[in-house]
């Protein structure tokens, strides 16, 4: 009786309903925001990877982007056989350090060759000088020459004229009288002669003035030569123009260098980053923005910057063959423009930058709006 009983009110559905399915137990409001927040920040995390509106255009990003540097090539201005390589590979180096040195031996000779002209032609302007004070002093012997002269025809014509107030009277002969004249005439030439020796001393003197001009200028010459000798001979000495970093050498001991041989390079410090953004990209960056750059060879670590300058043209305005594009089969090719980025100062891993590493670059144009 009981078990029946039971059986019956077991089976009875107004007493013991069948299950209706699994459904999941009521969540508090507290979880449900938590929930739509983090799924409204996941889909904003992927609308802001993939520049997508709201936040297209905050920032312009491109991977064609380098570390820049002055890399300068160390090469002679002069020829001659390497007497020393004082420096290694890869060597750190001060301004005005030795890097090699050439034979000096041609160009020290060329220097001590040049002094012996210049006091060759020192010597010629000098003995000009006393040229000049000599002719001086031979126009005073002139000057009293002329004098003595004057002095003596004075003389001449007061005989002259007694001879002819006698000659008058019967005092004296016609032939004393024609002794005197011709003895003023002389006296008259001698004077002549005189003032024309003192004009010859003075254009002597003229001349003399004249000569030193090309004199002097040969001076000049002269020491214009010796100081290019002493250039060649202190260009046989090469120096880092800048604290930097060497490249490998490529120059050994004895080798033969001519002007211009490359030796070696130097990198100093001093880098910067040179992205090349397409030309729509450029439209809202300015100078003095914010960048961020990811480098490959220091493991993606982000460093900072700012925007530097802009290229005043396209890089394809800058290439040797310039790209022609009037043609029948005309395709639009989106422009580069080089962007300079100074990387921020205070920054451990700045230092370990070498032009031509590859960056990512990444501006944030938001500061243009």
């Amino acid at each position: 009786m009981t078990d029946t009983t039971t059986t019956t009110m077991a089976a009875d559905p107004q007493v013991n309903p069948p299950p209706r399915g699994w459904r999941p137990p009521d969540k508090s409001p507290a979880v449900v925001i938590a929930i739509a927040v983090i799924a409204m920040a996941g889909v904003l995390a992927i609308l802001y990877a993939w520049r997508l509106p709201p936040f297209a255009g905050l920032t312009e990003q491109t991977d064609n982007a380098y570390v820049r540097g002055r890399v300068t090539v160390i090469s002679p201005q002069v020829s001659g056989y390497v007497t020393s390589v004082p420096v290694q590979d890869f060597a750190e180096v001060r301004a005005g350090q030795v890097l090699a040195t050439i034979d000096d031996r041609i160009y020290a000779a060329r220097v001590a060759q040049a002094k012996a002209n210049v006091a060759a032609q020192e010597a010629a302007l000098a003995n000009s000088t006393q040229s000049q004070r000599s002719r001086e002093v031979a126009t005073l012997s002139q000057d009293a020459a002329i004098a003595s002269a004057r002095a003596q025809l004075t003389r001449a014509q007061a005989d002259m004229r007694r001879a002819d107030a006698l000659v008058a009277d019967g005092s004296i002969s016609a032939r004393e009288q024609d002794q005197t004249r011709a003895a003023l005439l002389a006296a008259e030439a001698a004077v002549r002669q005189s003032e024309a020796g003192r004009a010859i001393g003075t254009q002597d003197v003229r001349t003399v003035l004249v000569g030193r001009g090309g004199l002097q200028a040969s001076v000049e010459a002269a020491r214009a030569q010796l100081r290019l000798a002493q250039v060649d001979l202190d260009n046989t000495v090469i120096r880092a123009p800048a604290a930097g970093q060497l490249s490998e050498i490529g120059v050994r001991l004895g080798a033969y260098v001519t002007a211009g041989t490359q030796l070696m390079f130097l990198v100093p410090h001093d880098v910067w980053v040179v992205a090349n953004f397409k030309e729509a990209q450029t439209h809202d960056m300015r100078v003095g923005q914010p960048a961020s750059l990811r480098v490959d060879a220091l493991g993606n670590a982000r460093l900072f910057g700012r925007v530097e300058n802009l290229s005043p043209a396209a890089g394809s305005e800058f290439s040797v063959i310039k790209p022609d594009n009037a043609t029948g089969n005309f395709v639009k090719v989106a422009q580069r423009i080089a962007v300079r980025i100074r990387i921020g100062a205070g920054q451990p891993l700045a230092h370990r930058l070498r032009p031509g590493m590859s960056v990512v670059a990444k501006v944030d144009t938001r500061g243009a709006r």
